[in-house]
């Protein structure tokens, strides 16, 4: 396999899982969480390790 190919493989197969995702749940704005968040008294969540607890 050349390098042409193999490139040519991966930008498709990422094109394709973009487009399979969008196309699964389309994207909804009301309900994302903030881009910044600082200053707006929400609490961190998910599994970050370094979080201190309350």
């Amino acid at each position: 396999m050349t390098r042409r190919f193999t490139a040519s493989l991966a930008l498709t197969g990422l094109v394709l899982l973009v487009a399979f995702d969008q196309l699964s749940t389309p994207l909804n704005p009301y309900q994302a969480p903030p881009l910044f968040a600082f200053g707006s008294g929400q609490v961190a969540a998910g599994g970050f390790c370094g979080a201190l607890p309350k």
